[in-house]
């Protein structure tokens, strides 16, 4: 008696066990974005071509105001990462190019150095700053949701490729979330401890209003 008992729990277990694997959810681009991700496209419709991405091989442009780019390699761009934990994307950086301070809230950013030199650093929640000038072949990791910047070397062009723990780790620019918005500029005095006529020169150049 027990010994059949014992085969037919483990007979459950097995079908069960088998039945929750899943290798892989390539996302459904045509669905709503949740917090668990999109929607798994239809098995039989999937490619190779889904699990491979090019877009990492050709520079960015950096004729901009930072004189950066970044090229991402999420889950809009590359649906075979969804549910997988893990995105990339390539930083471009020309001469005294930065990546402003900014926090990924949806992921740890570990960053490789492929070509020049570039200064990063982050701040923790204890107001304590990591800086470290950073070499080909270097790397160093930013923590989830902590304030963290890139900044490329005088007379120096410099490639970094970037690796996130999400699919979409999500994106903010403090100096555009303070002053690329129509936040009212008597509030962001009052908030940053900024006078008004330095926040309309930044409103100005970032693209803010108010």
């Amino acid at each position: 008696m027990l010994p059949n008992l014992s085969f037919l729990i483990f007979s459950i277990l097995f079908v069960a066990s088998n039945a929750a694997v899943q290798d892989f959810c390539v996302a459904n681009l045509k669905g709503p974005d949740t917090p668990s991700g999109y929607a798994c496209k239809d098995p039989a419709k999937v490619t190779t071509d889904d699990f491979v991405f090019k877009g990492l091989a050709k520079a960015g442009n950096t004729s901009n105001i930072i004189k950066a780019a970044v090229t991402p390699a999420f889950v809009e761009q590359f649906p075979g990462v969804n549910g997988l934990g893990i995105s990339a994307a390539r930083l471009d950086l020309a001469p005294r190019g930065v990546v402003p301070m900014h926090t990924h809230p949806g992921a740890t950013e570990y960053l490789v150095v492929v070509q020049g030199k570039i200064t990063a650093g982050f701040i923790s929640s204890a107001n304590k700053v990591y800086v470290k000038t950073l070499n080909k072949g270097d790397s160093m990791i930013f923590p989830t949701g902590l304030l963290h910047f890139q900044l490329s070397a005088t007379g120096v062009t410099s490639v970094a490729l970037v690796f996130f723990s999400s699919a979409s780790p999500g994106l903010q620019i403090t100096d555009f979330a303070l002053f690329g918005n129509d936040l009212p500029t008597p509030l962001v005095a009052e908030t940053t401890f900024l006078d008004p006529k330095t926040i309309k020169t930044l409103k100005g150049v970032l693209g803010g209003t108010g």
